[in-house]
């Protein structure tokens, strides 16, 4: 006997890439967030239709925008953000961890120029 296929949600793709805009982070810092190993370019699959995320990575999408699990794969939910929603700090943290690598990159560069100038 075959089996019928499940149905899919439609919306998914569109949910998943609303999470990452209201998060305002890139790709590259969702997949850190979501200790996601297969590439910055299966998060762009997702959020395009092309694959769906397997069971524990949508777990962590709806636990990292503080979503629930049935309003992402309910094509007739709308995915809403409370006004009081806040980003999660642990976002906030690893943007700011970027940003402070940023600057000491910038500095080192600065003193090595310092230095040969001297």
């Amino acid at each position: 006997m075959g089996q019928r296929g499940r149905k899919k949600p439609r919306r998914l793709g569109e949910k998943l890439l609303a999470i990452r805009v209201k998060l305002d982070i890139s790709q590259s810092q969702l997949a850190k967030l979501l200790e996601f190993d297969k590439g910055i370019a299966r998060i762009s699959e997702y959020k395009r239709g092309i694959r769906e995320p397997d069971l524990m990575t949508l777990v962590k999408y709806s636990k990292l925008a503080r979503v629930p699990m049935d309003v992402l794969a309910d094509d007739s939910r709308e995915l809403k953000f409370p006004e009081s929603w806040k980003r999660p700090k642990q976002v906030t943290e690893l943007l700011e961890r970027q940003r402070r690598g940023r600057i000491q990159n910038r500095i080192d560069i600065l003193r090595r120029q310092l230095a040969r100038s001297l």
